[in-house]
């Protein structure tokens, strides 16, 4: 017992236990959970927003045509290009377009993301070749790839040699400066622990440059993607019978607006698979990062 200041008189000492309990009394009355905030700017995925909005604009489209706000002449109602396309389907001449169209594209884009992958991996990895290839990376990166075409024409030939060298060619320097800029972003307090531990090179560069280059790449690889779909187009428009540039350009020679764009649906069909087909490798390749 102890005397209370005020009155004088005894009061109760209270043990170790009755402060506990008074504080966790206070404690559960006053402190709040704090909510979760570590979602580390993870989008949340909306499937249809895209096709709805896809359906409004081709839905409003289809209204101005019929209304006559659009003119017909300029850009054709949905309904006349779906008729084109119809077409094509009926006539078979899709399948000698399409066919045409991903031989030139797989071919190049392929050859050119391999060699471009390999000489960004040297140019980082080694300083001589650094010091020699980045240099002409740096000044045959802004040419305009189709402006080589007659040369390539003249070197490859009018087949699909020339073809295939322009969207190589085109698809070359992104990805190199992708891959190289991706390895020297690689955090290099990951490389030196990896050489305290004793790894060697082959494996410092196996498991630990190429894993972490790797987000660079793939996003070199997207750019490098619709740049072979604009060569591909450019390049068949010059000297070729089959292909979706080939049939562009023969609908714009005719005047034949609702053909020019089926074409042009075609091409945006591509490139929305091309970019799927990349999605899904992302996914599968760096799934590591979630």
């Amino acid at each position: 017992m102890s005397l209370d200041a005020t009155t004088g008189l005894e009061k109760p000492r209270r043990n170790a236990s009755d402060l506990k309990q008074n504080r966790n009394a206070v404690s559960k009355a006053t402190v709040k959970p704090v909510p979760f905030r570590g979602g580390g700017f993870v989008h949340r995925r909306h499937r249809f927003v895209a096709l709805l909005l896809f359906v409004v604009l081709v839905i409003l489209w289809e209204i101005g045509s019929q209304t006559g706000f659009i003119s017909n002449i300029a850009l054709p109602a949905p309904s006349e290009a779906a008729g084109a396309m119809s077409d094509l389907f009926e006539t078979g001449m899709i399948w000698k377009h399409l066919s045409a169209s991903l031989y030139r594209l797989v071919v190049g884009w392929s050859l050119g993301s391999l060699i471009g992958v390999t000489v960004g991996l040297a140019i980082a990895l080694f300083s001589i070749v650094r010091a020699g290839v980045s240099p002409f990376v740096s000044a045959l990166f802004p040419i305009p790839k189709i402006a080589l075409l007659p040369l390539f024409i003249i070197w490859f030939g009018i087949g699909e040699g020339s073809k295939v060298a322009t969207i190589l060619f085109g698809v070359f320097f992104p990805t190199v400066i992708a891959t190289y800029g991706g390895v020297d972003n690689v955090d290099r307090n990951l490389i030196r622990m990896g050489q305290s531990f004793g790894l060697s090179w082959l494996s410092i560069v196996r498991k630990i440059i190429i894993p972490g280059a790797l987000p660079a790449i793939l996003s070199g690889f997207r750019i490098s993607a619709s740049i072979a779909i604009i060569l591909l187009v450019a390049a068949e428009m010059i000297g070729a019978e089959f292909g979706i540039g080939a049939y562009i350009l023969m609908a714009g020679a005719l005047f034949a607006t609702d053909q020019l764009i089926a074409g042009v649906a075609m091409l945006s069909v591509l490139g929305l698979t091309v970019g799927w087909l990349i999605s899904r490798a992302e996914r599968w390749l760096l799934r590591w990062r979630a």
